[in-house]
């Protein structure tokens, strides 16, 4: 409708949209299929600055349905674009991070792209004055199209049903920028539109992508003619709106001039789409709140988390009985002493036989040779239960015994050879300035993970959230009763076999809704207060 009646942002975007199919972008090697969605850095004034190390820049950046292109400026003109693929399964990583000068963590106004394509990761900086609106909106459209793959992939659609979830995520987006533009600000509530980005961050997000992806498998997507015993489906409709539009050719969108478009919807019955989004708002209240509370508690600088942690962890018998912690908060900001090593890659080599062990084993856990996956599991299932598992290890104290003394008796007198290593490359003082500082980035945030989990514990034994004390104090007595009458073993067996087949394919989508279950419940759980209290340097002097 927003689109019929020619409402004037909508009616923009689209335009521009299709400006972008010109002549001017024709150096881009897009495919048959790919359609140009937005593009950024073409003005001077809004510039779009790629980082790759220490270095920066600025170009042109494209989003279309299937990848990022970046094209460097060059003198006069734009160079060859580099391709940023979305639509195969790489194991990508889109994320807001901070970025600036020389690889200094300075501005929050940059999106990071990494894949197992790219050495190193991508920073795009979009630079501007106040805020971060358009690293926020490029992040999430980019995050749209993500996703929408990731959708498709997992449900094995192809051609029609694959161009339906894109053509989808495209008018989304497009509705998404039209706000923007009308508004003239940024808002959270617009990422609505954006429907499989929001699916990922919602509370049981995957029980809606699951129901949209059954109301998707109905859809006519051969033109069969519609009888009373083959009562009409719905019609890939956002494809045809897009073939309607002219971004796509009319052969494309796999329907004649005389084909009955039907929508989606339920007579007599709630749509089980609508049903699934319900409750899902439903629950997403509860982690907001809890979200508030996590937020009120992170603190900044090291020191201040570390006294944080420090009342976790030693007061707790004095505030069993009371509602708020109290930590007294460093007078001063001293130094943060942190052993900061230049050199990892030596101590990288050093655990090699321990690095390449535990690839072995994460090869075997994912299945990809499914007979020594299921030899291993045999073997170690059957020492298990057989009880073998202490005498295996006493074999190997006794191995690295003997292979000591053989060391001892019949190497004596030749010197030890020497351990190579190569070398890193040398950094300057800049380079390693902003290492450090990354470093300690790093060491804070792991510091507030710490406290927000201690926190949540503690909110679970003095039951802020009686519901997840319920459930957690049913978990232990259940655990209790486990260990008091089932033996050792099979226990150790159940571990093993649980984790080890989790990558089965029958297993997968079921392990990964669970883990999503229990980090939703996590995540509704609110954090104890915490009140920072400031030492009074007068008394202290006194």
């Amino acid at each position: 409708i927003v689109i019929d009646h020619g409402s004037l942002p909508i009616s923009r975007v689209i335009k521009a949209a299709k400006n972008t199919l010109g002549p001017s972008l024709t150096n881009l090697p897009l495919s048959d299929v790919e359609i140009i969605i937005d593009i950024e850095g073409a003005v001077p004034t809004q510039p779009v600055l790629q980082h790759v190390g220490i270095s920066a820049w600025p170009g042109r950046l494209t989003l279309t349905n299937y990848a990022l292109y970046f094209e460097a400026l060059g003198v006069g003109v734009y160079d060859k674009a580099v391709r940023y693929d979305l639509a195969t399964d790489l194991k990508q990583v889109i994320k807001p991070e901070l970025t600036g000068p020389l690889g200094a963590r300075l501005f929050d106004k940059a999106v990071m792209y990494k894949s197992t394509t790219v050495t190193e990761p991508v920073y795009f900086e979009f630079p501007e004055f106040k805020g971060n609106f358009r690293r926020n909106f490029w992040l999430d459209i980019s995050l749209e199209i993500l996703y929408s793959h990731r959708f498709a992939r997992k449900n094995n659609f192809k051609e029609t049903l694959q161009s339906e979830v894109l053509a989808r995520a495209i008018l989304g987006i497009y509705r998404y920028r039209a706000l923007r533009e009308a508004f003239q600000f940024f808002s959270s509530q617009y990422k609505t539109l954006l429907s499989f980005n929001l699916a990922e961050s919602l509370p049981g997000g995957d029980v809606i992508l699951e129901t949209l992806a059954s109301r998707l498998a109905l859809l006519n997507v051969d033109n069969s003619p519609h009888t009373v015993k083959h009562p009409p489906t719905s019609s890939p409709f956002s494809l045809l709106a897009l073939s309607q539009l002219g971004f796509i050719p009319q052969k494309n969108a796999i329907l004649d001039g005389e084909a009955l478009i039907v929508g989606d919807f339920c007579v007599g019955e709630t749509n089980p789409l609508e049903t699934a989004v319900k409750q899902s708002i439903s629950d997403t209240g509860r982690a907001e709140a809890a979200q508030a509370t996590v937020n009120q508690v992170k603190v900044e600088g090291i020191e201040t988390n570390l006294a944080v942690m420090k009342v976790c962890y030693c007061n707790l018998p004095s505030i069993i009985f009371g509602k708020v912690l109290f930590c007294h908060a460093p007078r001063k900001q001293h130094e943060c002493s942190i052993n900061y090593w230049m050199a990892t890659k030596p101590f990288v080599e050093l655990l090699l036989p321990v690095i390449q062990l535990a690839t072995l084993l994460e090869l075997l856990s994912s299945w990809k040779s499914p007979i020594k996956s299921t030899v291993f599991l045999m073997l170690t299932s059957f020492a298990i239960i057989r009880g073998w598992i202490a005498y295996i290890l006493a074999l190997v104290f006794v191995f690295f015994a003997i292979v000591m003394l053989w060391n001892r008796y019949f190497n004596k007198g030749k010197p030890l050879e020497a351990f190579r290593i190569i070398a890193p490359p040398n950094r300057n003082a800049v380079e390693q300035l902003l290492t450090l500082q990354e470093v300690i980035s790093q060491y804070e945030a792991l510091i507030q993970t710490a406290n927000v989990i201690l926190l949540k514990i503690r909110a679970i034994l003095f039951a802020v959230l009686p519901q997840a004390t319920d459930r957690v104090a049913l978990s232990l007595v259940f655990l209790a009763v486990v260990l008091a009458f089932v033996p050792l073993r099979f226990l150790i067996l159940f571990v093993f076999v649980e984790a080890f087949t989790r990558e089965l394919p029958y297993r997968r989508d079921s392990n990964d809704r669970w883990l999503r279950r229990l980090r939703e419940w996590w995540f509704r759980i609110p954090a104890a207060p915490v009140q920072l209290v400031r030492a009074d340097e007068k008394k202290k002097k006194l």
